[in-house]
C-alpha cells in the first residue's frame, strides 16, 4: 500500500544539494515498491531489509572509520505526511535530526529522525542529546523501544546524486513513536554488502 509522498523542504542555495532528501513515496511492500522502481531488487535490497541496528551493519562495512555526521537538529514542524504516519496534530513541532552517515570518509546514507515531544519525556530526553552519537546505538540498547515493519521508500531526486531508495520505521515506547527514515546515497551500493 502506497502513502501520500513526503513533502520535505530544502534550502535551494545548499552547495551539497545532491545530499539532501527528496521527495519520496513511501511503500509498506517491498514488491509494490519495486514495481516503481526495479532497483529495489538489486544490490539495494540487502539495504533495505536490514535486520537490527542499521548503524551496526554500516560499521562492519568500513575498512577504517564510520562517523555521524549531524546536518542539523531542532523543533520544528514535520511534512504533513511525517505528521500523519506519527499520528501527530499537523503543526505540531517535533525534535527533527537530520544526519550523514559516514563510512571511510564519504556519506553513505542521509538520515531523518522525527521525534514527537511525547517521546522526549522522562528517559527519551536523552533523544535531544545524541550528539555525532548514532541513534541506533540508543534505540536498539534500550528495551524501551521497538522497532516497526519496514517501510520502503522510491525518491524523486531533484539532482544527479541524490537517494533514489530509502527506508524507515516506527519506533514505539514511552506511550509514543518516533519515526526513522534511511535514504541511500550512491556510494553505499559500492560496497560489498555480502
Amino acid at each position: 500500500m502506497r502513502s501520500r509522498a513526503s513533502d520535505i523542504k530544502r534550502q535551494p542555495s545548499d552547495i551539497n544539494s545532491h545530499l539532501s532528501i527528496p521527495p519520496t513515496a513511501w511503500y509498506r511492500s517491498l514488491t509494490a515498491a519495486g514495481l516503481r522502481n526495479p532497483q529495489v531488487h538489486g544490490c539495494a535490497r540487502y539495504w533495505l531489509r536490514v535486520e537490527g541496528s542499521f548503524t551496526r551493519a554500516l560499521q562492519k562495512q568500513c575498512t577504517r572509520s564510520f562517523h555521524v555526521d549531524v546536518r542539523q537538529e531542532g523543533f520544528a514542524p514535520p511534512s504533513l505526511e511525517e505528521s500523519r504516519r506519527l499520528d501527530i496534530p499537523p503543526r505540531q513541532h517535533a525534535w527533527i535530526r537530520e544526519v550523514r552517515l559516514c563510512g571511510d570518509g564519504e556519506p553513505w546514507v542521509l538520515a531523518r529522525t522525527v521525534i514527537p515531544l511525547s517521546c522526549l519525556e522522562g528517559e527519551g530526553r536523552r533523544l535531544l542529546h545524541l550528539g555525532n552519537r548514532p541513534l541506533g546505538a540508543y534505540l536498539f540498547s534500550s528495551p524501551l523501544w521497538q522497532r516497526g515493519p519496514l517501510e520502503t521508500g522510491v525518491c524523486n531526486p531533484a539532482v544527479a546524486g541524490q537517494p533514489q531508495l530509502a527506508r524507515r520505521s516506527l519506533f514505539s515506547g514511552h506511550n509514543s513513536s518516533l519515526l526513522v527514515g534511511e535514504y541511500f546515497l550512491p556510494a553505499l551500493f559500492g560496497r560489498n554488502a555480502l
